[in-house]
């Protein structure tokens, strides 16, 4: 199931986050770079702690991070799902929306797959890195499916194994969110 809550957070924790939103740093990985900053522990526990209400569980974080995408960085459309995070299979992800190009229509989209459908049973780690390498950027691979639309403040919960991607691939101002993949214990 996804969920969206809007005005996730009080106004003033919002803008404390919103202008610490900056000085990103770029981390490379394999065929790919991502310009994160690491959220404090204090934020961390604070959204485990609101995600435990919503949940009616216990929350664990696995991984956490802030992450910008702007013009001429970041504009792959990697579409994917998070199967593996750290080691570790997240039960869920979740988008926090801080920053948007106030250009176009933005936010997350959801995708369907030619031959996996929406989403991806982690049984086959080939095929999971072929189409990381290979379908993850070529759109005749995958249908829209849905689109939920970037707002500040608005949280965005989906199960990790659902295929999606930023939307759109490249943006003219700065897109910043906060990324959070967890398991439900």
């Amino acid at each position: 199931m996804i969920y969206i809550i809007d005005d996730f957070l009080s106004n003033k924790t919002f803008k404390i986050i919103k202008e610490g939103a900056n000085d990103f740093k770029e981390v490379k990985t394999p065929g790919k770079s991502f310009w994160v900053k690491e959220p404090s522990a204090e934020l961390i526990a604070h959204f485990e702690d609101r995600l435990e209400k919503i949940e009616g569980k216990e929350v664990m974080n696995i991984l956490a991070f802030f992450r910008e995408a702007k013009e001429g960085q970041d504009s792959d459309w990697r579409i994917h799902n998070d199967s593996i995070i750290e080691g570790q299979q997240p039960d869920r992800a979740l988008v926090f929306y801080i920053k948007g190009d106030d250009h176009s229509f933005n936010g997350t989209a959801f995708w369907e797959h030619e031959n996996h459908g929406e989403t991806f049973i982690q049984s086959n780690e080939e095929e999971f890195d072929r189409m990381l390498k290979e379908d993850a950027n070529d759109k005749s691979k995958w249908k829209l499916k849905s689109m939920v639309g970037y707002k500040e403040n608005r949280l965005l919960s989906y199960p990790c194994n659902y295929f999606h991607s930023k939307y759109p691939n490249e943006f003219k101002d700065s897109r910043v969110v906060l990324v959070m993949f967890y398991k439900i214990i």
